[in-house]
């Protein structure tokens, strides 16, 4: 896995703003951005651990450990939230039987099933609350709904 990490700096590290674009490559090939390649990235990139760090924490969409066999995300954005996302969120965390503050940065299920992860905007605003599955967006999500989307994932896994 190093060698594959360090191919995907290399590709990178000489463009301008190259983090963002070696994190997406680590992760769409690795899975996840392993915390032992911080050090390699920012020595790569002239940067601090920190920044980098900073950077991989601030964003949703990158994950520190590997996921589980199907990733659930939750829009916690206004306009979801305004259509019960908060309440969904619960539900989900206690179905899953996931820490609700684990999943804020991503929390997979014992059985590494499933990941619950919030995500900040699936562009279906007028259909909220939106949840996706493995990229899959669902409208109108309600815990019924849920629960469906749910039991099928854990049956696909």
């Amino acid at each position: 896995m190093h060698a594959t990490i360090e191919r995907l700096i290399a590709a990178k590290r000489d463009m301008p703003g190259a983090l963002l674009p070696i994190l997406h490559d680590i992760q769409d090939t690795v899975g996840y951005v392993p915390p032992d390649c911080v050090e390699r990235i920012a020595q790569s990139l002239n940067m601090s651990r920190a920044e980098v760090h900073g950077v991989i924490t601030f964003y949703h969409h990158f994950r520190t450990a590997p996921a589980g066999r199907h990733v659930i995300q939750i829009c916690r954005a206004e306009a979801c939230k305004s259509m019960g996302s908060d309440a969904l969120w619960q539900h989900a965390c206690r179905r899953l039987q996931v820490n609700p503050h684990d999943a804020e940065h991503g929390a997979t299920t014992s059985d590494n099933a499933i990941t619950l992860q919030p995500v900040y905007c699936l562009g279906l605003c007028a259909t909220s609350p939106a949840v996706a599955v493995d990229d899959r967006v669902h409208a109108r999500v309600d815990h019924a709904s849920l629960d469906r989307i749910v039991s099928t994932a854990r049956s696909a896994a």
